[in-house]
């Protein structure tokens, strides 16, 4: 392994990090129901920019590690992450050259995905279905894909990760 590569994976590792903190933040309680999916984002990201870096095996443990620090069922976000960034990668080369809103679209799609595999879970294990609050992350997530994309994809080109 060379130099360039150990430090390629503490960019993605340090990105993911980020990514989980920003999760665990408070937010006010009139912005908690719009609380963006960060993790779900940056690991998107990555699998549409390194799909040989990123990919399936990566997006299940960190769904499992957001299980944990969400607490909720063990394997819900995991499958959900790893479900979303199975498809960016089978799409990747697409992606890349779709407008920034295009690829929002896609986004909105598998954040979509995402929350409807949780809230399969969720019913399936007798937990009562959630207001239409629960959908909002959904558009959240979506609309902060631009700027996700252009913050790490520049952090991407400062550090020389490929």
């Amino acid at each position: 392994m060379m130099i360039g590569d150990t430090r390629s994976w503490w960019i993605i590792v340090g990105t993911l990090v980020g990514a989980f903190v920003l999760t665990l933040l408070p937010l006010p309680v009139w912005a908690a129901p719009y609380h963006p999916h960060w993790v779900l984002l940056v690991l998107l990201y990555w699998a549409m920019a390194l799909p040989h870096r990123v990919g399936v095996g990566i997006a299940w443990l960190a769904g499992l590690f957001l299980d944990v620090i969400e607490e909720s069922l063990l394997g819900q976000n995991a499958l959900g992450v790893s479900l979303a960034v199975y498809i960016v990668t089978k799409l990747h080369q697409r992606l890349r050259v779709f407008p920034r809103w295009q690829q929002a679209f896609l986004i909105l799609g598998v954040t979509f995905l995402h929350q409807t595999i949780g809230l399969c879970v969720r019913m399936s294990v007798g937990q009562r279905p959630i207001g239409s609050g629960y959908w909002l992350p959904v558009l959240t997530t979506a609309a902060l894909w631009p700027w996700i994309f252009v913050v790490l994809r520049d952090l991407r080109r400062r550090f020389l990760v490929h």
